[in-house]
Parts: C-alpha cells; structure tokens; sequence
C-alpha cells in the first residue's frame, strides 16, 4: 500500500471555498488503475490557519508514479490554483508513504 498526502494551509474564513473546489473538481482517479480510495481531511483552526490533507490510497508506489505521467493526471490539474486565489496561506506540502506493516 501506498499512500500520496497533499498537506494544504487554508486562511480562516476560506475553508468552504476550499472544500468546493475539491468538491467540483474532476479527479479522474476511478479510472485508474490501482487506486483504492480518497479523504480530504480537516483539522483544527488555529492562529487563522486551517489546515486539510488531502489523502490518497494506491496499491503501489508504481501505480502511482504511472498516474502522475497520465493523461488523468494531467486532466484533473488541468487549470489547477485558477480559482484559489487568497484560499491558502502558503504552498501544500506533498507526503509520500510507504506501508511497511
């Protein structure tokens, strides 16, 4: 099992702004072959900061590098940070895990 974290810091008072566009975007990832599942995450807000990961599950790290050179991949970044403008208080922050029990 393979895991992909996206760590987002979201400005307080954006929060449904960023869950809508995760909510209307098309990520493609049912078409993939060897995904198994996805979470957007919420966490406590704190010093005007909200932070979210995002998390996915693969069934391999090589699967995942495969959807990373997709056209899937490409289609659902397509127009990426477009929309998000005054959303995020710095970059994300990518985590990839590897399960080893």
């Amino acid at each position: 099992m393979y895991l992909a974290m996206n760590r987002f810091q979201v400005n307080e008072g954006r929060e449904d702004d960023f869950i809508e566009v995760w909510r209307s975007r098309d990520s493609f990832l049912n078409e993939v072959p060897g995904f198994k599942s996805f979470n957007l995450l919420r966490g406590k807000t704190e010093d005007g900061i909200t932070p979210f990961v995002s998390h996915s599950v693969w069934e391999s790290r090589a699967v995942f590098e495969d959807w990373t050179r997709s056209e899937a991949f490409r289609k659902a970044h397509a127009g990426a940070g477009k929309t998000s403008e005054g959303i995020y208080a710095g970059p994300p922050k990518l985590e990839l895990l590897e399960a080893v029990l």
